[in-house]
């Protein structure tokens, strides 16, 4: 297995390839967004590790010239020391297929990158829960095989809900991710939208997936036994 790793910390970078070496992967080593671009596009790869915080070309630039690339499909696993929901999402909206918050051991990056390379470089980005699918790179969303139309806006609520299934976001998180702004301006825009989306990926279905939760925010996850929000 080829792994590229762009990562400008000399330690983190050297306790990483030892161990993937260890491993018995070929490791090629670059210490600046612009070096790893270039060698990322002059050669293949497994799966690419990437730093977010780097001085000149940040990690977040690297990978959206990177998904810029017609067919470039290599999977790529985002190191960030930020952790915040939102560094989380803007690595992800670029494009990265994962994330690992620094610091971390080395059998979890390990597994990570073994479930990387199972998907197979092929695959589409897409996000799922129970029947629902969304596709990032068609831009299609389809529930039961079923396409759903949306707006762009919509799209994107969808796919940051999606990005966080399993997880409560509030209106907040949801106004600085889904519409830029950094603050709650007492707009009712969120549940407006989030009705929107009801209308066309719940109500012809049985089994509801977005879920309210009262005086916290929204949710979107498999369906289970609990009383509908």
């Amino acid at each position: 297995m080829r792994i590229l790793l762009i990562e400008d910390e000399p330690s983190v970078a050297s306790f990483i390839r030892k161990g993937l070496e260890e491993n018995g992967m070929l490791v090629a080593q670059a210490f600046d967004g612009a070096t790893g671009l270039t060698l990322a596009l002059r050669e293949e790869f497994d799966v690419i590790i990437l730093d977010i915080v780097m001085p000149g070309m940040n990690g977040l630039e690297v990978c959206r010239q990177l998904r810029a690339q017609q067919g470039m499909k290599t999977r790529i696993l985002m190191l960030t020391a930020l952790g915040t929901t939102e560094d989380i999402v803007d690595g992800l909206t670029t494009g990265a297929d994962d994330y690992l918050p620094k610091p971390f051991k080395f059998k979890e990056l390990l597994a990570r990158i073994n479930a990387l390379t199972r998907r197979g470089n092929a695959v589409s980005q897409v996000l799922r829960v129970a029947d629902l699918e969304l596709n990032r790179e068609a831009k299609e969303v389809t529930r039961n095989k079923k396409p759903i139309e949306l707006t762009a806006r919509e799209f994107k609520l969808l796919e940051y809900l999606l990005i966080n299934k399993n997880r409560v976001v509030s209106r907040v998180d949801i106004l600085e991710n889904v519409w830029d702004i950094n603050h709650d301006l007492g707009t009712n825009v969120v549940d407006v939208y989030i009705n929107y989306l009801r209308k066309k990926v719940d109500a012809d279905f049985d089994k509801p997936l977005i879920k309210t939760v009262v005086g916290m925010g929204y949710i979107i996850k498999e369906v289970d036994r609990e009383t509908e929000g």
